[in-house]
């Protein structure tokens, strides 16, 4: 069973301060154009989306230095509210290496990642890790937990739907495009059981 875990662009979530995405037509067949033809301007963390290291830390990679290991494979998907302490992170970890997939780590439900889980996070050298949030860390402060699991060289995947979505195993997907030189991208995630 494939699960599209992705936001439609044209009307996603935008993280506050961002610009929306716009969808412009530039060429139609019903004007007499030879084809049908659109441009499309965003933000790169826009709606589904990740994030490279560089988009917090001026040294770290961009999303065309990180390959494509971290996007794709085994991941496990947590259920959980709330802040995600420290202690919570540890459990996280916990179950997802009892159902051998403790390298990408999905946390459904509204949770916000503190300072002390990043740094469980980051400890575990997780390669990637994901929420349902526009951002892994407090909407208002993000950037001390992006620096502790950005510069731990871990990639982030924000803004995936993951309703009515069980904790547990899965075969993960959510390449980037690859745009050389830039801190993160649009992708189109999803989920095979």
């Amino acid at each position: 069973m494939i699960i599209d875990i992705s936001q439609e662009v044209l009307s996603c979530r935008v993280y506050p301060g961002d610009p929306s995405p716009v969808a412009e037509s530039v060429l139609r067949i019903a004007n007499g154009d030879v084809c049908n033809l659109s441009k499309l301007s965003m933000c790169l963390h826009n709606g589904t989306h990740v994030d490279a290291p560089f988009h917090f830390v001026n040294e770290g990679k961009t999303i065309g230095q990180c390959g494509l290991e971290p996007f794709v494979g085994d991941c496990f998907v947590a259920r959980d509210e709330g802040d995600i302490t420290a202690e919570k992170a540890v459990e996280i970890v916990s179950r997802a290496r009892q159902a051998g997939a403790d390298k990408r780590i999905l946390i459904a439900g509204e949770v916000t990642v503190t300072e002390q889980a990043a740094e469980v996070f980051a400890k575990e050298k997780l390669l990637l890790l994901g929420n349902e949030s526009q951002t892994v860390g407090p909407v208002e402060a993000p950037m001390k937990v992006h620096l502790i699991l950005l510069g731990s060289d871990m990639v982030l995947l924000e803004g995936i739907v993951l309703d009515g979505v069980d904790e547990g195993k899965y075969f993960l997907n959510a390449a980037p495009l690859n745009i050389e030189g830039c801190d993160g991208s649009p992708c189109r995630a999803y989920l095979i059981r």
